[in-house]
């Protein structure tokens, strides 16, 4: 009577095995389409709690399986995803020296000394925290204004949210650009990190800009700059200093926020923070990445209005990294390793690019990343990335 649960153990042991190990292995994986790129960005996000799961499945696998070939197999399935998941785990203090070193070279040795005190204090104490990891990155209050009307281009309502510290005052602002392949997305996004960089003293504007297909290139980047317009004019009214502005956009955001803040007539800009946005729209048409799950070439056509044989002044006007003609605001450049929509290597470029062009520039990568890695806020990656883009923040917006 007691041999069924058993039997069922071993086989909930086989199975949990099996499924530690496919969850682990879209850490390497290239994901080929877009259903399986939400498990290749989550993976290394949530490999702390993944580590646990092939160990549960290890113990279970030991004790409960007789078959002694069931047994070894689901062992070596469980082992393997230990091994991944710790690769992740033994990669993070390497990880983050080389990180310190980066903003040290880019911002200079005593850079975290110009930043005063007080804001220091409110920073995260070290780059990843496994209690931060398990119970989350605590949110304090903070005020939130939701559908602020900004500009009507055609007829169109373009919307931002704004967020402030909860006691009333003046704070630099942080004008944050949502991602989603130009196509797709609301200001709602990245509500925690919104709200995280406002209680740490910012007024942050999240902006919305019309969509491609129906409206493309340079429409969005209009947008945009209506925006940055709309924030300098009402700026008392949102307890902002309008002369000290960050942008800070993620993938097709980060894009249109680099844009925004090369221009020549761009307004004053202090800083500019790209989480993974393209850089180079010729080359990233000319080489699309390896699996290629957003299909590269088809958003960028629907971006510009079509290829780049057809568009080539187009494609040239619209890359980030043609614009280093003249001194621009200091850069914060942070790229996955393993991204497969925006590869790290065009990330590198632009640092390159600028560094040799005289202007100051940041490039962080993360090994194990991909695109937009720090959807899972109190991920593994995020927690790096959060920790230097609040102390570049302070540096461009508090230095003494």
């Amino acid at each position: 009577m007691f041999a069924k649960p058993k039997v069922l153990l071993s086989w909930l042991a086989l199975l949990l095995s099996f499924t530690s190990l496919f969850l682990s292995s879209w850490i390497l994986l290239p994901a080929p389409n877009m259903f399986l790129l939400t498990l290749a960005v989550g993976a290394p996000e949530i490999s702390p709690w993944l580590l646990l799961l092939n160990l549960l499945s290890f113990l279970l696998s030991f004790f409960y399986i007789r078959r002694r070939k069931l047994q070894r197999l689901a062992c070596i399935f469980t082992f393997i995803g230990l091994l991944i998941c710790g690769w992740v785990l033994m990669n993070i203090p390497p990880t983050q020296m080389q990180m310190a070193k980066a903003m040290k070279q880019g911002l200079g040795a005593n850079y975290l000394e110009q930043i005063p005190v007080q804001v220091r204090a409110k920073m995260l104490t070290h780059p990843f925290e496994l209690v931060n990891f398990f119970g989350g990155i605590a949110s304090r209050k903070t005020r939130h204004k939701k559908d602020i009307i900004f500009a009507f281009p055609a007829g169109v309502a373009l919307k931002m949210e704004v967020y402030q510290p909860s006691k009333v005052g003046k704070y630099p602002a942080v004008v944050v650009i949502y991602g989603g392949a130009w196509q797709y997305g609301n200001p709602h996004a990245n509500l925690e990190f919104n709200q995280y960089i406002a209680h740490q003293g910012y007024t942050v504007f999240a902006i919305a800009y019309r969509h491609a297909p129906k409206y493309q290139f340079p429409v969005q980047l209009d947008d945009v700059r209506i925006a940055l317009n709309f924030i300098r004019k009402h700026a008392a009214e949102y307890e902002a200093d309008p002369e000290r502005m960050v942008l800070l956009g993620r993938s097709a955001g980060a894009h249109l926020a680099m844009l925004a803040a090369y221009q020549p007539d761009a307004p004053p800009i202090r800083a500019v923070v790209n989480y993974y946005g393209p850089v180079n729209l010729t080359e990233g048409y000319k080489t699309p990445p390896n699996p290629d799950p957003i299909n590269t070439r088809a958003v960028l056509k629907a971006f510009l209005g079509g290829s780049l044989e057809e568009l080539p002044n187009q494609y040239k006007i619209a890359s980030p990294i043609n614009y280093l003609t003249h001194p621009l605001p200091p850069t914060l450049l942070i790229y996955g390793s393993r991204d497969h929509l925006v590869q790290a290597r065009f990330g590198k470029q632009m640092y390159e690019s600028l560094h040799n062009s005289g202007n100051t520039a940041v490039f962080l990568e993360i090994p194990w990343a991909e695109h937009a890695f720090d959807a899972v806020f109190n991920g593994v990656s995020n927690q790096l990335a959060l920790y230097y883009t609040e102390r570049f923040l302070a540096w461009a917006l508090f230095k003494q």
